[in-house]
């Protein structure tokens, strides 16, 4: 039986039947880095971390695309490091230069991540690897095409259980994204009120997962029910 994966921070056990820690798909845009936690001291792949900088006032900024100037300070992608880190002046002590960790800043990284999974699917669909619509979703599931089905959070149970109930029969593992609102998506796709989406697999969904496994650290992304 197929098994759908929801993202869930690392450190959670696996309930049984349902895989919810799968490694982290590492891809040629991490494949070969890795970084040193400034909170736990682990050496890990970049995939599982949040880059920070100093800006321009001496605030820490994130950098989520590891493109900013300067020396960069890495926390592992949870929002409990995040917190500890910016409490404790790590950032500082790891730039031996005094710096200033807004006591949000762990919540800016969860906004961050969010519009930067939105962005992505935007242009996901502009590639083609993105597809949405209830039957086109289910004619993608069912050629074993999907790698993750994102369903709207405030969708219809009824869709959802039909969508999931084809996953299941499927033989490709395909993980399951609940986080975001029809408008959310909708705004995202240049379409009105999007409930059924697939992530296509290939690279752009390789991609898009290091950032959902981030985002996980930070809230769950998938309904209670």
């Amino acid at each position: 039986m197929t098994k759908i994966v929801e993202p869930q921070p690392r450190q959670e056990p696996a309930a049984a039947g349902v895989s919810k820690d799968p490694p982290v798909r590492v891809t040629h845009a991490s494949a070969g880095r890795e970084r040193r936690d400034i909170v736990s001291g682990e050496v890990m792949d970049e995939g599982r971390l949040v880059r920070f900088v100093a800006g321009p006032d001496g605030g820490v900024v994130p950098d989520l695309a590891c493109k900013l100037p300067g020396r960069g300070a890495w926390v592992a992608a949870r929002r409990e490091a995040v917190e500890t880190a910016a409490r404790k002046g790590l950032f500082g002590r790891s730039a031996k230069a005094p710096l200033r960790a807004a006591p949000d800043l762990a919540d800016q990284v969860d906004r961050l991540l969010r519009t930067r999974l939105l962005a992505a699917l935007g242009l996901a669909r502009k590639a083609g690897e993105l597809t949405f619509g209830y039957e086109r979703v289910l004619a993608a599931i069912e050629a074993g095409r999907a790698a993750w089905l994102i369903e709207a959070s405030d969708g219809a149970a009824d869709g959802r259980r039909k969508l999931l109930a084809a996953v299941r029969r499927n033989a490709r593992p395909i993980r399951l994204l609940a986080e975001f609102s029809s408008s959310e998506l909708g705004l995202a796709l240049g379409a009105p009120n999007v409930i059924h989406t697939a992530f296509l697999a290939g690279r752009g969904a390789e991609r898009w997962t290091i950032d959902v496994e981030r985002l996980a650290g930070f809230r769950p992304l998938f309904p209670q029910e």
